[in-house]
């Protein structure tokens, strides 16, 4: 008999009960009697188990699920990633355990062990912050894991899906200076960002190759939400000399920009070009619809998922970065600049 299932074994010999039960108590299914249950946890307890070991144990066999965890609920790109993940799992017998962060500590401490005590065949963590010591947790209990745009540096050793920041933030400024525009601004994320720090890297280049000068206070930093959009648009024309286009780090931030120019009597693209960054369906149901950045959320979603399942299986991966590329859709919020005489 193997270590994994004589572990399982004795802790339900000791109970009283079936293997399958033992399962069902670590995995914490609620088809257990609470007596049962405790008869359970009791000889976990008394026999000086340890939890997480047992679990491991567990693990090398199946527990049926794929833990995906991001910071929150509130924007769409988490939604488009989700997808991609559904629609390869949709082909495997595994389900989705969804967990949220809020970027607090506490919670990410919480989740981490909860995985860990837990059973769960791997991990796909989605925006995670810059936290090695959480990623080597994962690694040293021997659970699978891929990142999905990571926030900050990450090692050679460690899987994850990004897209092509730095290509987008270029094509989104070279196509606004095709127009003729010359006063473009940037609302990125926080300056500690990855991919903020990319696009912004992009626009740079571009503004550079055309011979214009960086212009500091264009590039306005802040949050991937609307409010900073409308926030830093407000900022932005209330400078000696506004910017006559917009690059918003996300087309949720764009919908806060296009609040702002209509509250300050501004019409996109006719006064100010507006270009957002992600394609999430809400940028083709604005009017104007918003041009913007195409990043490949569902794919990056289904490509970690497919490197995940590998990992599982034991399979080598063919790279440990994959970035996937963006792309530039035009549609209607963009225009030549006004004339000066407007």
């Amino acid at each position: 008999m193997n270590r994994r299932r004589s572990t399982i074994a004795e802790i339900a010999a000791r109970a009283g009960v079936s293997i399958p039960t033992v399962s069902r108590v670590l995995n914490n299914r609620p088809d257990v009697a609470p007596a049962t249950r405790e008869r359970v946890e009791r000889v976990i307890r008394e026999a000086g188990y340890v939890r997480s070991r047992v679990a491991n144990a567990l693990r090398r066999g199946s527990s049926g699920i794929i833990d995906l965890v991001v910071p929150d609920l509130d924007s769409p790109y988490y939604f488009e990633i989700i997808r991609g993940v559904e629609e390869v799992l949709e082909r495997t017998e595994l389900r989705m355990a969804l967990s949220t962060t809020h970027d607090e500590s506490r919670r990410e401490r919480q989740w981490l062990r909860q995985v860990i005590e837990g059973a769960t065949d791997g991990a796909i963590l989605v925006l995670a912050q810059g936290q090695s010591e959480r990623l080597d947790e994962l690694r040293r209990h021997r659970i699978p894991f891929v990142v999905v745009d990571h926030r900050g540096e990450l090692g050679p050793d460690v899987p994850s899906v990004g897209a092509t920041n730095w290509a987008g933030g270029r094509a989104a400024t070279e196509y606004l200076l095709s127009l003729g525009h010359r006063r473009i601004a940037i609302i990125a994320g926080w300056p500690n960002l990855r991919c903020s720090q990319d696009r912004i890297a992009g626009y740079r280049a571009a503004l550079e190759e055309a011979g214009l000068p960086i212009d500091p206070e264009l590039i306005r930093p802040g949050e991937f939400r609307q409010q900073t959009g409308y926030d830093q648009t407000c900022a932005l024309l209330a400078l000696p000399q506004p910017p006559t286009a917009i690059f918003a780090g996300s087309d949720l931030q764009a919908m806060g920009v296009y609040a702002a120019l209509r509250a300050h009597g501004l019409r996109v693209p006719d006064d100010v070009s507006v270009v957002g960054f992600d394609d999430v369906p809400i940028a083709t149901m604005v009017s104007p619809a918003l041009t913007t950045i195409r990043q490949p959320l569902a794919e990056m979603g289904r490509m970690a998922t497919t490197m995940l399942l590998r990992l599982i299986a034991g399979e080598p991966l063919d790279s440990m970065r994959i970035e996937l590329a963006t792309s530039l859709v035009v549609r209607e919020s963009c225009a030549p600049p006004p004339s000066p005489d407007r």
